[in-house]
């Protein structure tokens, strides 16, 4: 899986998405429940950084593949999403399997 760029886009996509859902689900009801600010600074740095590291694989993919804008896009936002990269990598396993040409959408 990290000899590929779709492989190491996966990885970062995994770890950027279970940051998120730690930060929204976790972080900020110990932040805002129990007065906790410490959950969301730590959560929120870490997030900050596995965001910053798919943003530069999803470049990075964008180059190398040559992806249509709309997919390139599409993979972008997702990562804003609850969820979405977990939903995003099942169109990524199958260009990485290489069993389904790449579309605009990816979906």
């Amino acid at each position: 899986m990290m000899s590929s760029a779709i492989g190491r886009l996966r990885i970062a996509g995994m770890l950027e998405g279970i940051s998120f859902v730690l930060l929204l689900f976790l972080a900020m009801p110990l932040k805002y429940g129990l007065g906790m600010d410490m959950a969301v600074t730590i959560t929120g740095a870490i997030h900050g950084g596995l965001f910053i590291l798919y943003m530069a694989a999803v470049l990075f993919v964008w180059i190398q593949r040559r992806w249509p804008v709309p997919r390139a896009m599409i993979a972008a936002v997702v990562s804003i999403i609850p969820f979405g990269p977990f939903v995003f990598d099942k169109s990524l396993r199958k260009e990485e399997e290489g069993s389904a040409p790449h579309s605009a959408i990816g979906m």
